[in-house]
């Protein structure tokens, strides 16, 4: 019997190679369902299980108590632990650095700050993650004012007298700060070189152990975030001079500005938000952003940060990327003109 066949022909030819291509890209379609349905099974049972929220200070600092703040607060919304962990040391990076390298799973997050994502990389030569490929932004928390505190030894109480005053005893004041390359240091050292003052920085691994000192007589001065030491202010056992902020404090009220007092222009908050790691499904991070948010802008939890001078911020992941590109640039800057290196 004759067998019949279809004569090949280029149009032929290109009508098979359509039809093998429509026919791979269907069994590609069913074999990828399961596992899109899974992922969006997972971000909608998210999470599941407990979260690790590195907090890469010591305790008792403000990116401490900001992310102790958070931490209790999704504990209650979802139901599963929120266990902080502070892993603190290089001006923040080894703590980051432990987030950047976490499975992208939502389950491990990081309480970035300032000084971890926006000053370090223009600090640390060989700085073992970036801070804009490693992470990816999840919520911006808030903004704090840095508060400049004095030893009340110090006859200082404005930042003119204490300009002065450094001027007249070049080099015997020693400042303190969370560590090399943290926040409160780069913030002192915009200080001197707005100011033409030489003061000698003392680091700690963290801003408790820095405001203890201060406390002491240890050290004379530190630049931090409001809530580090309302306590210590309201007790009288520091005098706070000025805020670092562009307008005055709700909490502190009374204290003037850096600005006001003689430096235009000068500006020095800390700003705090939740990154993950690179990668991290979207709609985790969305879901994260969202529950975040909302208790930040809850009178409880706003009022609660108002109250130790931190400002919410609730925005979406966008904004807080762009803050953190746009940081890193200012602060090279202010690093690169004022000199500043890491001992």
């Amino acid at each position: 019997m004759q067998k019949s066949f279809t004569q090949s022909t280029p149009e032929n030819r290109r009508v098979n190679i359509r039809r093998r291509s429509l026919m791979a890209a269907a069994a590609a379609g069913a074999l990828a369902a399961p596992f899109v349905s899974a992922r969006a099974e997972d971000a909608k049972a998210y999470p599941s299980k407990p979260i690790r929220l590195v907090v890469p200070f010591t305790p008792g600092g403000s990116t401490d108590i900001l992310g102790r703040t958070i931490g209790l607060q999704l504990t209650q919304a979802w139901h599963q632990p929120v266990v902080i962990e502070n892993v603190p040391g290089a001006g923040g990076s080894i703590g980051a650095d432990k987030v950047a390298k976490a499975p992208a799973d939502g389950y491990t997050l990081l309480m970035g700050h300032i000084g971890t994502l926006a000053v370090t990389p223009s600090l640390y030569a060989k700085l073992p993650y970036d801070p804009i490929k490693a992470f990816a932004a999840v919520a911006w928390v808030a903004r704090v004012p840095n508060v400049l505190v004095v030893h009340p030894s110090v006859p200082a109480k404005t930042v003119q007298e204490l300009v002065a005053y450094a001027k007249a005893n070049p080099g015997k004041i020693n400042y303190g700060s969370g560590g090399n390359g943290s926040a409160a240091h780069i913030a002192t050292e915009y200080l001197k070189l707005q100011t033409g003052t030489q003061m000698q920085h003392v680091p700690y691994k963290g801003t408790a152990p820095a405001v203890t000192d201060l406390v002491a007589g240890q050290i004379q001065l530190m630049f931090t975030g409001v809530p580090a030491v309302m306590t210590q202010v309201k007790a009288g056992q520091l005098r706070a001079i000025a805020v670092s902020s562009p307008q005055r404090v709700k909490a502190v009220p009374e204290l003037p500005t850096v600005a006001e007092s003689g430096y235009p222009g000068f500006e020095a908050d800390q700003w705090y938000g939740v990154v993950a790691p690179a990668n991290t499904p979207k709609d985790v991070i969305t879901k994260l952003n969202q529950q975040i948010n909302l208790m930040l802008s809850s009178p409880e939890v706003g009022g609660r940060l108002a109250s130790e001078g931190a400002e919410p911020t609730p925005n979406p992941p966008e904004v807080f990327a762009k803050l953190i590109t746009s940081e890193i640039a200012r602060w090279r800057t202010v690093i690169q003109q004022g000199k500043v290196k890491v001992e």
